[in-house]
């Protein structure tokens, strides 16, 4: 659904390069991995909660329905990318917005996100769409 790489995890202070980050082309092509040159700065579940004014134990249930990518940290603790906030206020738009459950929200984030991957691809050969993208 939220195409973000795996892997991408600089938790805690770790050092240049003491984590390995797997992009989708590493998971689906070989099994390369690329190491980040800087730690990618990371959100705890209190602090996700905090910028996106969603109760806790939602956001642990969009986690678990897999609308959300979280990762676990050393003490088990769930942390996010630094997207989170928005991907948590995209789902809560089309929740209200569209009166959407929370299992067909993952479907429509999956076609959304399919639909500007078309639209990227499209730009990259420089052919233009009529209309605008809708989202």
């Amino acid at each position: 659904m939220n195409h973000q790489p795996a892997g991408a995890a600089g938790i805690g202070r770790a050092g240049v390069g003491a984590r390995p980050v797997r992009t989708g082309a590493d998971l689906t092509a070989s099994t390369a991995v690329r190491y980040a040159l800087v730690p990618v700065p990371r959100l705890s579940l209190a602090a996700v909660a905090l910028r996106s004014g969603i109760h806790p134990d939602l956001i642990r249930r969009f986690v678990a329905l897999g609308l959300v990518d979280a990762e676990r940290d050393a003490a088990g603790r769930l942390v996010f990318d630094a997207t989170a906030p928005a991907v948590l206020a995209r789902i809560q738009r089309l929740r209200t917005g569209l009166c959407l459950n929370y299992a067909s929200i993952g479907l429509v984030l999956d076609l959304l996100d399919r639909i500007s991957l078309l639209e990227a691809a499209l730009r990259g050969r420089g052919t233009r769409s009529e209309t605008p993208p809708w989202t």
